[in-house]
């Protein structure tokens, strides 16, 4: 397994509240989260730390005793998303001006050829096999809703002036109910773990075109494109290669 990942400040913001994690190749699990927080004052910075290293810990803390089956490690994660989620919500209780913070979450463990995903809000995670790119995960956004109701298309959500609304997020309310999903992930298969702040900027097939050319720099390439095209978000890559 190759790993490549990297965030970027952006062009238009004064603070970064996207925040990641990513194993090493000699760790036992293997585990790549991405968080994209929000909430006025420092409070989106600390709703995505707190919930990366919520995870991370609950996922090491259980990873041992968890049987290594389809129905454990779904199980697995969508508890450690439930723990973040409650200890992100605790911490905004505490102090007013961390009221209302949340973050998107995508988490990624991988285990014998197929990755194990837990997703709430609207980073993103793409499977690359062969010639083709395939969004896994599916925006917990009101635009989503939208194309699912046939109202816009694809296109039009792109540049939709409310593509930024979230329908759920983690923190935000006592209870989250995040999507799990198993998906297979092969010898040759790229897997793309992003915020928003590259999706918005950068259109999937430029996304392909960018891995694929050179997959040791696309993360900087990624956010070089992103920036180039207004930088109006923070911006966080994570390329993983099942090499």
């Amino acid at each position: 397994m190759k790993t490549f990942a990297k965030t970027d400040i952006g062009k238009a913001r004064d603070m970064n509240q996207d925040y990641y994690y990513v194993s090493r190749p000699e760790d036992e699990i293997q585990l790549y989260i991405i968080a994209d927080g929000m909430g006025g004052y420092n409070g989106g910075e600390i709703a995505s730390s707190l919930a990366v290293n919520s995870i991370k810990s609950y996922i090491q803390s259980n990873y041992q005793e968890t049987p290594k089956d389809k129905v454990s490690l779904p199980e697995l994660i969508r508890s450690s998303i439930e723990y973040a989620n409650m200890v992100i919500y605790e911490k905004s209780k505490e102090n007013d001006d961390l009221e209302g913070m949340g973050t998107t979450i995508d988490v990624c463990l991988i285990y014998n050829n197929r990755v194990y995903i837990g997703h709430v809000g609207d980073s993103r995670v793409y499977r690359i096999r062969k010639e083709f790119i395939r969004r896994l995960t599916t925006d917990d956004s009101y635009v989503q809703d939208l194309i699912k109701k046939g109202t816009i298309s694809k296109e039009e959500a792109f540049s939709h002036p409310k593509k930024n609304m979230l329908t759920k997020a983690l923190g935000c309310t006592p209870y989250v109910e995040p999507t799990i999903l198993l998906k297979g992930f092969q010898k040759g298969d790229i897997l793309l773990l992003t915020s928003d702040g590259l999706t918005n900027m950068v259109k999937e097939d430029k996304l392909y075109e960018i891995i694929k050319q050179d997959i040791a720099n696309a993360v900087n390439n990624l956010i070089e494109e992103a920036n180039k095209q207004g930088g109006y978000d923070n911006i966080t890559a994570v390329v993983i290669e099942n090499n």
